[in-house]
């Protein structure tokens, strides 16, 4: 019985959760801007390569850069799905109807897990078709492929987590944008090699995108799987944080 009561109780959550997200304004402009930025700036970066046969550049994360700006809307779109109820003052009303914290808060990640999940699927497909189209020796993997989904799935849960934790889109999206976009400046300039490549190694988007990968992989900082693990624990550390301060701070 308590488990038939659990899990209506997050069916009617995750009902909820749907409903606002799909309603509110923005989210589909969102949702399709995220896959026009990565099939976008994927196709503009495959189209400005210019290899022979013996072309020594990655042809498949080549054809994958777009993902690289749609991860700012994905982050933009999940810091929204619980930043804006905290502008708005909505949460407590979320909470009301959800008294369960721990159960609205799992909620909102299936729901982002599933729209950033299909909007990277979709983003990624045509980046990849459009490598195809553009750059005829690109051969498909599926590893750079499924990598690059679940990396956008990992970075709206990142910027869920750490919305959660700051109540504010704003704070949670610059946030997000830091660590993805100024940590590889960083490790860049820091001209110690030792620390540049242990930068490199725990960066969110560095090591993330080590995923993309299909060759020279003994050269890199990371290796494909790791280093997606290593995204996986900077998500999986904001939700947590997220998580504790909802439980324990009043709405």
């Amino acid at each position: 019985m308590r488990t038939a009561l659990h899990a209506r109780g997050m069916g009617t959550a995750l009902h909820a959760e749907w409903t606002k997200l799909r309603t509110a304004p923005g989210t589909w402009w969102l949702l399709l801007g995220a896959v026009a930025a990565t099939a976008g700036l994927s196709a503009l970066a495959a189209a400005a390569v210019r290899c022979g046969t013996d072309c020594e550049a990655d042809l498949t994360k080549v054809s994958l850069t777009g993902v690289q700006l749609g991860q700012a809307v994905v982050a933009i779109l999940a810091a929204l799905v619980i930043g804006n109820e905290y502008s708005t003052g909505m949460v407590r009303v979320s909470l009301a109807a959800v008294p369960r914290r721990t159960r609205m808060l799992a909620a909102k990640a299936v729901v982002v897990v599933a729209v950033t999940g299909a909007a990277a699927a979709a983003g990624v497909a045509g980046s990849l078709l459009a490598g195809r189209l553009l750059l005829p020796d690109h051969a498909f993997t599926w590893r750079p492929a499924v990598g690059s989904v679940a990396y956008l799935v990992l970075v709206g849960l990142l910027s869920l987590g750490l919305a959660t934790a700051a109540r504010s889109p704003a704070a949670a999206v610059g946030i997000v944008l830091g660590l993805l976009y100024a940590w590889p400046i960083v490790a860049r300039v820091v001209t110690d090699p030792a620390w540049s490549r242990r930068l490199q190694q725990a960066g969110p988007m560095n090591a993330g995108t080590a995923v993309q990968a299909t060759r020279d992989l003994a050269s890199l900082p990371i290796s494909p799987w790791a280093g997606l693990g290593v995204l996986g624990l900077w998500a999986l550390g904001a939700m947590l944080a997220g998580w504790l301060l909802l439980v324990r701070r009043d709405a």
